[in-house]
C-alpha cells in the first residue's frame, strides 16, 4: 500500500504531517510519498529528530493557500503539493492521496484530474461522526454548498454502499436532515428530495430527521447538502469542546470535585477521545475514480496519522467498485448536468 501525503497542507505543516506520516508508517505499515518543498521538509525533519524511513519525497515548488480562488489555483499552479500528488495518484503511482490543504482546490482538483465516476456530476465529503447508539456517515459535510435533489439521491447511494463496505453494516438506514420529520417540512428542493429517495433503489431511506436527534445514531447515513453539514459538523466540534473545556474547569474548582475527578477519571478519557476530531483523522471524497481523503485544516500529528489509516482502509475496501457496479441508480438526470 502506498499512499500519497500533501506535506505543505494546513495549518500546521510541515510538522504536523511529518510527525503523523512518520507515526503511521511505524504503526501500519504503509508506505507514503510526501509531495511538498523537499529542501523545508528535511529540514523540518532534521531539526526535529523525525525518522523519514518509508517516506518517499517528491519534491514541488508551489502551495495552494487557503484564500486561492481553486479553481484557478489548480489551473495556474501545477507545481503545487495538491495539483502533483493528484497527479501522481491519477497515474497510478499511488494508491491513495491525503491532503489537509483548502477543501475547494482539492474538491476541484479530485474532479477535474482524478476524475469522478461516470454518472456522478459531484463528489461529497462524507464523514463518521460518533453518537450515542453507533457512529453515523453524514454527507455532504462540506464539498457542495448548494445541491439538487439528484445530487442528494446520489450521496444516498454512496453513503449507503460505503457504510456497508467499509463499516460492515448491512442494509443501512438512511435519513434526510431536515427541520421536521414529517414528509411535508422543510424547503422545496427538500421535499422534492424527499420525494426522491422515497423511490430510489439501492438505499432504505427511513424518512427526515431532525437536528437535534441526529446525535443520538438512530440511523446509519444522513444525508444533506454541503452547507447544512458543515454547519452541523462545525456545531458539533464546538459543543464537544465547550463540554470537555467545562467538565474540566468544574472537577478543578474544588477539592472535593478534584476528588470526584480522579473517580471518573477513565470514563472521562473516553468522552474526550469520543469527542476529538482527530481521532477520525480523515473524511473522503465519495464519486472519484480513486481515494482522495481531505484531513481537518487543522490537523495536529495524530489526525494526520489517522487520515492515513482511513486512505488506507478506504483503499483497501473496494468501495468504489462497489459504486461502479451501482452505478445505475446515479446517473446523471435531467437537469443534474446543469452547474
Amino acid at each position: 500500500m502506498k499512499i500519497i501525503v500533501d506535506m505543505m497542507g494546513g495549518d500546521n505543516a510541515p510538522l504536523a504531517v511529518l510527525e503523523g506520516a512518520a507515526q503511521a508508517v511505524k504503526e501500519y505499515g504503509v508506505q507514503l510519498i510526501g509531495v511538498g518543498n523537499e529542501a523545508l521538509v528535511r529540514k523540518t525533519a532534521a531539526e526535529h529528530s523525525i525518522p523519514l524511513d518509508g517516506i518517499e519525497l517528491v519534491n514541488c515548488t508551489e502551495v495552494i493557500d487557503m484564500c486561492d480562488e481553486p479553481a484557478r489555483a489548480i489551473r495556474q499552479k501545477k507545481d503545487s503539493s495538491i495539483v502533483v500528488g493528484l497527479n501522481m495518484l491519477k497515474d497510478g503511482k499511488g494508491d491513495a492521496f491525503v491532503s489537509a490543504g483548502s477543501t475547494g482546490a482539492l474538491h476541484v482538483g479530485a474532479s477535474l484530474i482524478v476524475r469522478t465516476l461516470k454518472g456522478i456530476k459531484r463528489p461529497a465529503l462524507a464523514t463518521m461522526v460518533p453518537a450515542k447508539k453507533q457512529a453515523y456517515l453524514l454527507l455532504d459535510c462540506g464539498a457542495n454548498v448548494e445541491c439538487r435533489p439528484e445530487m442528494l439521491a446520489a450521496f444516498a447511494v454512496m453513503g449507503s454502499c460505503y457504510v456497508n463496505r467499509v463499516e460492515g453494516r448491512r442494509s443501512p438506514s438512511v435519513a434526510l436532515a431536515n427541520n421536521g420529520a414529517e414528509e411535508s417540512k422543510g424547503t422545496p428542493m427538500l421535499k422534492e428530495a424527499h420525494q426522491l429517495l422515497k423511490t430510489t433503489p439501492g438505499i432504505r431511506f427511513v424518512g427526515n430527521i431532525e437536528p437535534r436527534d441526529v446525535p443520538n445514531g438512530e440511523v446509519d447515513v444522513v444525508v444533506c447538502d454541503g452547507f447544512t453539514g458543515n454547519v452541523m459538523l462545525k456545531t458539533m466540534e464546538g459543543v464537544g469542546k465547550f463540554l470537555l473545556k467545562s467538565l474540566k474547569e468544574m472537577f478543578l474548582s474544588s477539592t472535593k470535585t478534584k476528588l470526584a475527578a480522579g473517580l471518573v477519571k477513565g470514563d472521562l478519557g473516553q468522552m474526550k477521545k469520543l469527542l476529538d476530531p482527530s481521532e477520525v483523522g480523515g473524511t473522503p471524497f465519495l464519486g472519484i475514480q480513486k481515494p482522495v481523503i481531505k484531513a481537518h485544516g487543522g490537523s495536529n500529528a495524530r489526525a494526520i496519522e489517522n487520515a492515513v489509516l482511513r486512505a488506507k482502509e478506504y483503499a483497501e475496501s473496494g468501495f468504489i467498485a462497489d459504486i461502479q457496479a451501482n452505478i445505475e441508480h446515479m446517473r446523471v438526470q435531467p437537469g443534474m448536468e446543469k452547474n
